[in-house]
């Protein structure tokens, strides 16, 4: 089974489909998707001093959280795993319950200043070893990701929150957005719709 087979579900494929992007979604998860964190990514995640934290219960529900910290806060042990804290909060725990019933997650880290944009989607465990907990200051418990899928996301509609200006790549009317360079590399000729300049 190749990469876009086990990366894409069936609903996935059908929207694909229906708007002629399978191609590209092909080339991407043959070539961008990959099963562990290389320099660039570990670098964005070891400075992040926050991320998204997407979870689902055991029926499926969703859930999704701002998870902030020192930079640094995330902890890369090996190009296979992440390592977060939990600190003191609202005490619903909706996250880490969710981790319990289904340790299946999504992670988003954005570094706006560059722009980048890396998702992250693997596999947690909540643990509350005296080993993990001394690696951070007043965490109540430390989450444990196995990496399963990891990919930069294109950041061309990622608004400027330094300057407050909204992103130039963000569809409005009387105004025909640029491409973005990735649209402009030859690998993508004949796999992308060019619609600006």
């Amino acid at each position: 089974m190749n990469r876009s087979q086990e990366f894409y579900n069936p609903g996935s494929r059908k929207v694909q489909e229906m708007l002629e992007t399978r191609a590209l979604a092909d080339h991407i998860a043959g070539k961008y998707v990959q099963s562990r964190l290389g320099p660039d990514e570990i670098h964005v995640v070891e400075a992040a001093d926050c991320f998204y934290l997407a979870t689902a219960d055991a029926e499926g529900a969703p859930d999704c959280s701002y998870k902030g910290g020192r930079p640094g806060f995330v902890k890369v042990p090996d190009e296979t795993h992440l390592l977060f804290p939990s600190y003191d909060g609202n005490g619903m725990f909706r996250s880490l319950g969710n981790i319990l019933e289904n340790p299946r997650i999504g992670m988003l880290f954005i570094d706006y200043g560059r722009p980048i944009k890396i998702r992250i989607n693997g596999e947690a465990q909540v643990s509350t070893d005296s080993r993990l907990m001394e690696l951070f200051h007043e965490a109540d418990a430390v989450v444990r990701v196995t990496v399963r899928d990891v990919f930069e996301n294109c950041p061309r509609y990622l608004h400027d929150v330094g300057r407050g200006e909204i992103s130039a790549y963000v569809p409005q009317p009387g105004h025909v957005p640029p491409d973005p360079e990735w649209k402009k590399k030859e690998e993508y000729e004949g796999l992308v719709r060019r619609t600006g300049h």
